[in-house]
């Protein structure tokens, strides 16, 4: 078994150890969330908390991990009788991004469940991380079948298997732990406030911060076992601080005071529901028991406020988390009240030291950030003129309010991603047919299967009333669902969009069609053509935030390379078909369909366009163009790419001009039906 990295020896990053400790002291504070940057020592940092957990006192046998003082009666190794059981490690489950749904639940095995009428549960994920820890690595790449599953586990306590009325149920309470990296995709709102405390975590600025992070991790390749002794006192020293402090937790004394001072920052920062007021509470409550205290101070609610708050208070998947520490300062002020007697906090944060109610565990002070500014979408032109990188280059204007928009789908079925936008073939949604399996059975087709058995009952010498099923008559349920696609935007930043109002109602559609493809989970990129050439201001990415980011920050100006932009985009769909075949892609042209420079650009660009419509790629124009006077050069070059024209009025949803399409306007005029996957 390999050795893992020492708790206390993770260099800085004091408050993800700091909300890491507090669950283990009170796994009721529900969880951690940890965003942050690659190579920061998240997943190094989760794992070896599980060292650090108290043994756990199991029912001998009981796959489930029962407590022997209150073994749970629907239990489907029980029923168990109360004794002193066994004790073992708490033990870390790692949840893998692509896991199956039965990886994660378990499974029945249907064959004898219909033969026999016997319930043989194989358990899943779930049930091995009772009592213990989940741990979730780039959760936010997590499918949304499987984070349905964990919504419910985790509001529950308890997991369901249901297969065709067959079921099986088992208690399923964790501590769940996630780590993601912004970058890469947001997380959904409904799991982003499951976890009871976010933080965010940077890479030290300070070199020799940075030389002995180098240092012991080299020491510790070298000789894992070794280092882990030298830092053996010190994680024996903080488990036990853990398990003292869950032994006076039940004394610590929340006062009307400190409740006041939850409830008013809750509302002074707009937190939806009910649920962070809970989760602060538990949070200030262990701050104190972490720290020896039976009482909650002022600095206890201001820590958990930091760690509670920030991801709770995102309006849009465009705002950064984090708080305004000043306007937490005056709503705690506003609130106070005197302080328990006995308790007279020094100014530097009490008699643990800096950082709040619990004093940090052993280790080098982080730098590490707040998360209240990290992240943040910069404002339109602040921070200076742009650098010039074309002739007639403009200042970038902001983006108007954006709206909701109509669905654009692919039209035809795929088998991409899970996700909300086009019809594809899936694992989860309406039940369409069914075939034999490939492979491991997971959706039983029942009529289908009892269908397939029954001519072959006489032979089979069934006697009794149950039906003689065997593996060849099972049937796969075929189901429909919905994909993610790739959006790809290929945005005119040329002069002739260059007119402030014109290119602030640009910005916004696009930041509108953004904030749907967030909604249903596809990926996005950005190509851009302005001047005299093309570029990929935002490869293929899952982050809708940073496409955001970069449409804010677009400059215009110059000619209008049209051709040059399709035939980039062109270029992306094609490196990114060799990378993810499955995944459908949506084209998404901005433009007023102009083009400039060069010879015959027109022709040109009717040339590019064409390349997809060969491709069977997907796309929609959207007219920007303007005044009294109309070229219709959007609608022609929609014609030439196969696909459909939709001004920015007809791209609201509440337009009276449009109507919900598919992008390609000429399928039901050819009868087509489906186009090959982009």
């Amino acid at each position: 078994m390999t050795t893992p990295f020492p708790f206390t020896a993770v260099v800085g990053q004091d408050d993800l150890r700091l909300a890491l400790l507090l669950n283990a002291v009170s796994p009721a504070v529900g969880g951690v969330l940890v965003r942050g940057e690659k190579g920061t020592a998240k997943s190094t940092a989760v794992r070896a908390l599980s060292a650090l957990l108290p043994e756990v006192a199991v029912v001998p046998g009981c796959r489930f991990s029962c407590d022997p003082a209150a073994p749970d009666p629907a239990c489907p190794d029980g029923p168990h009788e109360t004794g002193p059981g066994a004790g073992r490690p708490a033990r870390m489950v790692e949840l893998p991004v692509g896991a199956s749904e039965d990886r994660l639940v378990g499974a029945l095995d249907i064959e004898r469940a219909l033969a026999e009428g016997v319930k043989a549960f194989e358990p899943g994920l779930l049930a091995d991380a009772h009592r213990g820890i989940l741990y979730v690595d780039e959760v936010n790449l997590l499918h949304d079948h499987l984070v349905d599953l964990l919504l419910d586990a985790a509001a529950m306590g308890a997991s369901y298997v249901e297969r065709e009325g067959v079921s099986v149920r088992h208690a399923a309470r964790f501590l769940l732990v996630g780590t993601m990296n912004p970058e890469e995709g947001e997380l959904r709102p409904q799991l982003l406030d499951r976890f009871g405390l976010t933080v965010e975590v940077a890479a030290s600025r300070e070199p020799d911060q940075r030389v002995e992070v180098v240092r012991r991790r080299l020491a510790y390749d070298d000789d894992p076992e070794g280092f882990a002794a030298r830092w053996a006192d010190e994680e024996s020293s903080v488990r036990a601080r853990i398990v003292a402090a869950r032994a006076l937790l039940p004394s610590v004394r929340l006062g009307d005071g400190a409740l006041r001072q939850i409830a008013a920052t809750c509302a002074a920062f707009e937190v939806d529901g009910m649920r962070a007021d809970i989760v602060m509470a538990r949070t200030a409550t262990a701050l104190a028991a972490w720290a020896g205290r039976t009482d909650v101070l002022a600095e206890d609610v201001r820590q958990a406020a930091l760690l509670a708050l920030p991801h709770r208070r995102r309006r849009n998947p465009f705002d950064a988390p984090g708080l305004d520490e000043n306007k937490l300062d005056e709503t705690l002020e506003e609130f106070a009240e005197q302080e328990p007697e006995g308790d007279d906090p020094d100014p530097d944060g009490g008699p643990d030291g800096p950082g709040g109610g619990g004093q940090q565990p052993p280790g080098p002070d982080s730098d590490g950030p707040r998360g209240d500014d990290t992240g943040a979408r910069p404002e339109a032109g602040e921070g200076g003129e742009p650098q010039p990188s074309g002739a007639g280059e403009q200042q970038p204007v902001r983006a108007s309010e954006p709206f909701r928009t109509k669905v654009l789908s692919v039209p035809g079925i795929g088998e991409g991603a899970a996700g909300r936008r086009s019809r594809a073939r899936t694992e989860h949604g309406r039940t369409t047919g069914a075939r034999r399996p490939r492979g491991a059975l997971t959706k039983l087709h029942l009529a289908a299967t009892v269908q397939a058995a029954a001519p072959h009952q006489v032979a089979r010498g069934r006697a009794g009333r149950g039906l003689v099923v065997r593996r060849d008559d099972l049937r796969q349920a075929t189901r429909e669902g919905r994909e993610g696609n790739l959006v790809l935007f290929v945005v005119d930043a040329s002069g002739s969009m260059a007119a402030r109002q014109r290119m602030s109602a640009v910005k916004g559609a696009v930041l509108s069609l953004l904030l749907d493809a967030y909604q249903r989970r596809d990926k996005v990129g950005l190509v851009t053509f302005r001047g005299s050439a093309a570029e990929v201001a935002l490869p293929p990415t899952s982050s809708v935030d940073a496409a955001a980011v970069r449409l804010e920050s677009l400059p215009t100006g110059g000619r209008t390379p049209l051709a040059a932009g399709l035939l980039k985009a062109h270029d992306v769909l094609r490196v990114e078909r060799l990378r993810d075949p499955a995944r459908r892609a949506l084209v998404v042209l901005v433009t007023d369909g102009r083009a400039t420079g060069g010879p015959e650009p027109v022709a040109l660009a009717g040339r590019a366009a064409r390349l997809f419509a060969a491709d069977g790629v997907a796309s929609v124009v959207v007219d920007c163009e303007s005044g009294p006077v109309r070229l219709g050069l959007a609608g022609q070059l929609a014609a030439e790419l196969e696909g459909t024209a939709v001004t920015l009025d007809e791209l609201r949803a509440d337009s009276i001009a449009g109507l919900v399409r598919d992008v390609q306007g000429n399928q039901g005029r050819s009868g087509s039906g489906s186009r090959r996957a982009a």
